[in-house]
């Protein structure tokens, strides 16, 4: 057995369901690996087919059509390195297929590694999709024990340790791991915990790229045997590393390699909604986007991600103006669009708006104005702006962000029209923080121009849907720092009313916020979706019924 061992990983973006796409990417990497020299090259979990399938690998037709692109594949990459990929697998005789790890190695199969432990929390359902395997053994290439816990199977000890026993030398663990704010603090403590165990090195493979809400970091590292870190891929980029293991007194470990900065914070969550459009859009066949700028801090800060996942000359920002539309808003509005380098259109309401109050007079005779006349300006918006998104092929974003999202502060088919929506898990104070840090702060993987592309008269501001004269959000709302703060302990934390109010928070105030989140489930059910930054994002996160009386009585 040599003393060496080289490992190509390829941290990759598939596209879901296209099997054909996906499998010349793994072909493509399996030949870089093979013209570096690699004994081995692993793609992550489920990259056959994309990740998640959710009820897709139920289908039969689905799962034959991956098992034949699996074998062209162990065919064409039979000549060089062995070739590890995720894939479903369906066992005759059971109801569900397997989430699996295939390795091929000469042409043939070495290696058909089945998830153990199925996720089914937060935003994963794998015992809905998945059958559970029992633990793997390891297998040997080029006379080395891989091991080779998927995903979930490395958040528990007992897989690792089970391979540790029967002689596996390298973890390699594939991962689809979904991104979430501080998810690779979460990532670390693990496999570190499962280097310190086992005494074995371990390379941590993660996919990249959006999926529907999801989105996958990469961010994929190597710990050397007690948890030192050797290698970090780049965050949020697809990346090919070639991983070097030595063999000395006490085992295998990694030799030292490069280690790319790794975003935390605000930066990562940025670079999270970016990709995640980019994706969400290239991979549903659009090429163009547009939406409502009103001259806020929302579509402003929606304007901007769209230009630096899109191109500017890709992004048309559409003004609406009303006789309530601020010059303030027109204003700021321009100067946003103008410094991002976007095509601005101004379309305005007052002829479409004069003739539903025409047609709908000798219905609201007697009435006085309210809410309904100002969601039909809202909804007026959305009919001309999905007018133009069908006629140019242009994808309507939405702007709204979390906290409007929670309290229901939009307007269904109105302001909520659309396709996608890049700050759907962004609180309002969010917002504001990550305009600032995008004024200051550019990367090579911005689109659009460094400076200050949302003007500070903009961020200072008092929020306004501009509906009605003078008006502002805190008419109806808390201020922003206080409803935030509410639905952060009453979203992400799950906390009572009760704990809420022991916080120091006005138990008046906080019954209405709770009120207002609950009799807004059906407005979220029709939303658009949204990239995920945390974990109490709306959708697969929070699942709660849209009629529901219960209350908390605290």
């Amino acid at each position: 057995m040599s003393s060496t061992f080289r490992l190509t990983i390829a941290q990759l973006n598939p596209v879901m369901g296209d099997l054909e796409g996906n499998a010349d990417k793994a072909r493509a990497a399996w030949a870089a690996g093979k013209a570096a020299g690699a004994d081995m090259v692993a793609l992550p979990e489920m990259f056959l087919t994309g990740y998640q399938p959710q009820d897709l690998v139920r289908k039969p037709a689905f799962v034959a059509d991956c098992a034949r692109h699996l074998e062209a594949l162990a065919k064409d990459c039979a000549d060089g390195p062995a070739l590890g990929i995720g894939a479903p697998w369906w066992n005759e005789g059971d109801d569900k297929p397997h989430n699996a790890w295939f390795v091929f190695e000469a042409g043939r199969t070495v290696a058909r590694v089945l998830k153990h432990h199925l996720p089914n929390y937060k935003v994963f359902d794998e015992k809905r999709y998945f059958q559970s395997g029992d633990v793997s053994g390891p297998y040997r290439i080029k006379g080395v024990g891989i091991g080779t816990p998927i995903c979930e199977d490395a958040w528990f000890e007992d897989v690792a340790e089970t391979l540790a026993e029967t002689g596996a030398e390298i973890l390699v663990i594939p991962n689809g791991s979904p991104y979430f704010t501080g998810k690779q603090d979460v990532r670390f403590a693990h496999i570190v915990s499962r280097t310190v165990e086992t005494g074995l090195p371990a390379v941590y493979l993660n996919l990249v790229g959006g999926q529907d809400d999801q989105v996958f970091d990469g961010a994929s590292f190597v710990l050397n045997p007690h948890g030192k870190l050797t290698h970090q891929l780049p965050a949020f980029e697809e990346h090919i590393d070639h991983i070097d293991f030595e063999l000395g007194e006490e085992g295998w470990v990694a030799v030292e390699g490069e280690k790319a900065h790794a975003p935390e914070g605000i930066e990562a969550d940025y670079h999270a909604t970016v990709l995640a459009l980019r994706d969400y859009m290239g991979k549903a066949g659009f090429k163009k986007a547009l939406l409502g700028m009103s001259g806020g801090v929302d579509s402003a800060l929606v304007a901007c991600i769209a230009a630096d996942a899109l191109g500017p000359e890709n992004v048309r920002c559409v003004m609406l103006p009303s006789e309530y539309t601020s010059q303030g808003s027109l204003d700021d509005a321009a100067t946003a669009a103008r410094a991002l380098g976007c095509p601005l259109d101004n379309v305005p309401i007052s002829g479409p708006r004069a003739a539903v109050s025409e047609a709908l007079e000798a219905f609201f005779a007697g009435t006085e104005p309210g809410i309904a006349e100002e969601n039909i300006q809202s909804r007026l918006r959305g009919l001309l702006l999905m007018a133009l998104s069908n006629k140019n092929g242009e994808m309507l974003l939405t702007t709204g962000n979390k906290s409007e999202v929670a309290v229901g502060y939009a307007t269904i088919y109105g302001d909520m029209s659309g396709g996608y929506n890049p700050i759907k898990d962004m609180y309002k104070t969010r917002v504001f923080d990550v305009c600032r840090w995008r004024n200051a702060n550019h990367r090579p993987w911005m689109q659009a121009p460094a400076g200050e592309m949302i003007p500070v008269s903009i961020i200072d501001k008092p929020p306004s849907a501009e509906l009605r004269p003078d008006q502002k959000d805190e008419d109806t709302l808390p201020p922003y720092e206080v409803l935030d703060a509410i639905l952060e302990r009453l979203i992400d934390r799950e906390l009572s009313v009760a704990e809420v109010v022991a916080d120091g928070y006005d138990r008046e105030t906080v019954k209405r916020v709770e009120w207002l989140i609950y009799i807004s489930e059906y407005k979220r059910f029709q939303s658009a979706p949204g990239a995920r930054l945390s974990q109490r994002a709306f959708w697969l996160d929070r699942r709660y019924p849209i009629v529901n009386r219960w209350r908390d009585p605290s």
